[in-house]
């Protein structure tokens, strides 16, 4: 038996050989290959339309919601900032009256030492218990001419003088709330592209489809060094730990001002992990 192509018209002639070709029948199956052929490029177009449609409408919409992502946390920090923004006040001076200080006066008390008499000032001279009991003046430590009887003797301002408080414990102080609030170089926006040009995607993570938005912790010194990364609010250990990682390594920001002085001023800063 020859083989006969059923693409072609050929197997409708030999169908209809002897037969009345004049009839409909014939005319339908003559042309019944080339309609054929005509559906099946007809189905192939459509179906690379729909495919190349499919992939642009996805394009488009993995683009708004990264448009959207980002708006969202950047409109997050203006707020923050807004928020941490305190006024100023000035401080009211009040005038203090003037007192007058009362002091009595003293004589100072002499240790018994043994001297010459020719090495013996008058003035350190020890007084005899006589002048000590018709005398209305105290006795210290120094000699203090005073303006009233009535008065405290002055102490000497070396025992009066207190030792200033430590400095290290108000320079080590951080603070939460302040005038002027860090910044990274450059504002929000800076921030956001030097974050997704310096985090890689955790392997494990994209592989199990995991995302969200780790809310880390920090503090910006008063140099604008970064210290003290914590995460406060995770997602999954391996976005976590590339959520320190990338913020431990940021460059040096702006720090923080408190009357007009640079300070520790702790920040806080979400961290989105999004697979494309």
């Amino acid at each position: 038996m020859a083989k006969i192509d059923l693409v072609s018209s050929e197997w409708t002639d030999l169908v209809f050989q002897g037969r009345n070709q004049a009839y409909g029948a014939y005319v339908l199956r003559k042309g019944t290959s080339k309609r054929n052929l005509w559906s099946i490029i007809l189905l192939f177009l459509l179906a690379v339309l729909l495919f190349v449609g499919l992939a642009i409408n996805r394009a488009i919409e993995a683009n708004k919601h990264v448009a959207n992502t980002q708006e969202v946390n950047l409109s997050m920090i203006e707020n923050a900032k807004k928020k941490a923004e305190v006024k100023k006040k000035e401080p009211v001076v009040v005038e203090q009256k003037k007192e007058v200080v009362q002091v009595k006066s003293s004589i100072k008390f002499t240790a018994p030492v043994i001297k010459k008499d020719e090495d013996v000032k008058p003035e350190e001279e020890m007084k005899t218990q006589e002048e000590l009991t018709k005398t209305n003046t105290a006795i210290g430590a120094f000699d203090v001419k005073g303006n009233t009887d009535k008065g405290e003797v002055l102490k000497a301002e070396q025992e009066i003088a207190q030792p200033e408080p430590p400095k290290h414990e108000e320079e080590n102080k951080v603070f939460d709330v302040v005038e002027e609030q860090p910044s990274f170089p450059g504002g929000p926006a800076a921030l956001q592209r030097w974050l997704r040009d310096n985090m890689k995607y955790p392997v494990v993570a994209a592989e199990n489809g995991i995302e969200g938005r780790v809310i880390v912790q920090f503090v910006v010194g008063k140099d604008g060094s970064i210290s003290g990364v914590k995460v406060v609010r995770p997602v999954d250990q391996s976005l976590d730990r590339e959520a320190v990682r990338v913020v431990s390594s940021m460059p040096r920001w702006t720090p923080g001002r408190q009357n007009g002085s640079s300070v520790n001023v702790r920040y806080t800063l979400p961290v989105t992990f999004k697979l494309q």
